[in-house]
């Protein structure tokens, strides 16, 4: 440590003393450590996103949206199917084994929304009262429906955040009424919100839940109008138990609805643990892309080591002569070279960590995308710089151990 310290402070005079020549090497350094961390600070915050995402729809879930269609198509279609209805839940439950549970869903169309404090153009859904377990939703105040709210047909509602906040600006919502279309709801809870910044994932709409009315589906279904062709569900929510394959199981459940539907595909079924998979796979080929691109920056930085080094040797063969001459080992000018080389490789993976964090909020900011701070990101950008900056920095440091001291001396 006591020889290493004046090496280190050594090698800081000697590039503080080429300003420019040393910026102008640190810059491929500073880009590519930059690059590094924007990548996993990128690919992290995507990774943490697309988990939030797919945990409001459930890993483990099956979801059968119904597919929408003209009042024409819908005439034609009618003949052939039903659409979704609680007797395809029924048949699924009795028939395939892996059915843990369900959801149910009815949307509705919302003519007008709003209580004595405020107005809102929120989206409202008549759901069972499994709804709110299977979406993974955990509620800020009040409760959630039950299933004595669906069974008696109660006008209650669960309001999301920012459907609350617009209803009931400077009032606990709780206990107030709110009127939905002709139909006057009493608030019995709110939802917590979800710190989810998107509405799709992988092309497939989400809930929305910060800004949805939720009442119970026997309300929705007896006591709001739905339309004459409409199918009597929007979307089923099937849990499947997790010892069985969500693929497998959608085959299944695929199967059974062509039975019921005489063939007819009237609904789409979305697999989230399929939609996670495609997302990981989008997301490691944006890494593998992102890798490359920082690599080549780091390797530039280090041919920028290297040739700052051997213009060093050259411009310091004399300072080098006369060492070996006042008896300075082939290790020592080794090590002082080397320790040069680490020294510009260190700097440039600190500021390269600065630029790195900065640019990854400002791609995080014009981009929309989520973003988390990695200090695994930090370590291995840094440790990969200073192999890189030791590494290019081997080569003139040898050349310079192997100088002649009489030639050096006597070198112009």
């Amino acid at each position: 440590m006591d020889k290493l310290m004046p090496l280190f402070w050594d090698a800081i005079n000697e590039l503080a003393a080429q300003k420019l020549r040393t910026l102008l090497t640190l810059l491929g350094m500073i880009f590519g450590v930059g690059a590094v961390i924007a990548m996993l600070n990128i690919g992290e915050g995507a990774e943490k996103e697309a988990l939030k995402l797919i945990d409001s729809m459930g890993l483990h879930n099956l979801i059968i949206e119904g597919k929408k269609y003209s009042n024409q198509e819908l005439k034609e279609l009618r003949q052939e199917s039903l659409g979704l209805t609680f007797s395809d839940v029924e048949a699924a439950r009795a028939t395939l084994p892996f059915v843990t549970g369900y959801s149910a869903q009815k949307n509705i169309k919302v003519y007008s929304l709003y209580s004595d404090s405020g107005k809102s153009g929120a989206k409202a859904m008549g759901v069972s009262p499994t709804y709110f377990d299977l979406a993974n939703l955990s509620f800020k105040q009040g409760r959630a429906l039950n299933q004595d709210d669906n069974i008696n047909v109660k006008q209650v509602a669960v309001l999301g955040e920012d459907a609350a906040l617009a209803l009931f600006p400077t009032q606990d919502p709780i206990g107030q009424f709110v009127k939905l279309n002709h139909l006057w709801l009493e608030v019995v809870g709110v939802l917590q919100n979800a710190q989810i910044n998107k509405d799709d994932f992988q092309g497939v709409k989400l809930g929305g839940d910060r800004n949805t009315v939720f009442i119970p589906l026997s309300t929705s279904l007896k006591k709001l109008d739905k339309g004459r062709l409409a199918s009597e569900l929007d979307v089923i929510k099937l849990a499947v138990n997790e010892q069985y394959d969500p693929v497998s199981a959608a085959k299944a459940v695929v199967q059974l609805l062509k039975l019921r539907h005489g063939e007819t595909e009237d609904y789409q079924l979305i697999i989230p643990s399929e939609l996670l998979a495609q997302q990981k796979q989008t997301q490691q080929i944006f890494n593998i892309v992102m890798a490359c691109v920082a690599g080549i920056s780091l390797l530039v930085g280090g041919i920028g080591i290297m040739n700052i080094m051997l213009a060093n040797v050259l411009e310091r063969t004399k300072e080098i002569g006369l060492l070996r001459a006042v008896g300075a080992t082939r290790q020592d000018i080794k090590m002082q070279f080397i320790t040069e080389s680490f020294v510009i490789s260190l700097m440039g993976g600190v500021l390269g960590v600065v630029f790195g964090l900065l640019l990854s909020e400002v791609i995080g900011f014009y981009s929309d995308w989520a973003v988390t701070w990695s200090l695994w990101a930090i370590f291995l950008s840094v440790t990969i710089c200073m192999v890189v900056g030791v590494a290019f920095g081997a080569f003139p440091a040898i050349k310079a151990s192997q100088l002649n001291p009489i030639e050096a001396l006597h070198s112009d």
